[in-house]
């Protein structure tokens, strides 16, 4: 892992696990329902999460995008397969969240699937996958810029649970003393 890494065009760069994210991500949402893909998308009721943090969050977010777009993969070091290891895990937890999201009838909140261990398996599968990207391509300034952003994203999650308990009251409400918002850490 480096401070300040060497930022390069390159065939082996961190960009190729992010397009393989988003790829992925495309594909997914193209075999959810249009209803689904609204749902998913709607943040009414979250109140206005506009101003400066989520200017900061952007430009955080912006930051990191161009460390791993420009950074090499370190194949020949172990920490790639450790941040490798990470970013799958992450991976495959999004892809399952969705889709058990999308099994979701729309009236109630999601809580089957992965919803079962993690009231936000979406967020915290981006998030592992954004920190094994930076673990693969060895930058401490790329990992510390997305925790940094997990930490901003907290209040965009408290939002959420506000418009779900407003919208799903006690079935929201008891499920949010069964299950921890972010796997077992809270």
């Amino acid at each position: 892992m480096e401070l300040f890494p060497d930022l390069e065009l390159g065939l082996f760069n961190g960009w190729i696990p992010i397009v393989f994210f988003f790829t992925a991500y495309g594909i997914t949402l193209i075999f959810l329902p249009k209803e689904v893909i609204e749902r998913l998308y709607d943040r009414s009721g979250q109140g206005d999460y506009l101003g400066f943090r989520r200017i900061l969050g952007l430009i955080l977010v912006l930051l990191w995008f161009t460390l791993a777009i420009f950074n090499p993969l370190k194949t020949d070091d172990l920490v790639f397969v450790a941040g490798v290891s990470i970013y799958f895990l992450g991976f495959f937890g999004f892809v399952f969240a969705l889709i058990n999201y999308g099994n979701t009838p729309a009236d109630e909140p999601a809580k089957r699937g992965i919803y079962r261990i993690s009231r936000h398996p979406q967020q915290l599968s981006i998030s592992l996958s954004f920190i094994g990207i930076s673990i693969a391509i060895g930058s401490w300034i790329a990992l510390a810029l997305i925790i940094l952003g997990v930490i901003g994203a907290h209040n965009k999650i408290l939002a959420e649970e506000k418009a779900c308990l407003e919208q799903y009251g006690e079935s929201y409400r008891d499920y949010m003393e069964r299950i921890p918002r972010y796997f077992i850490f809270f």
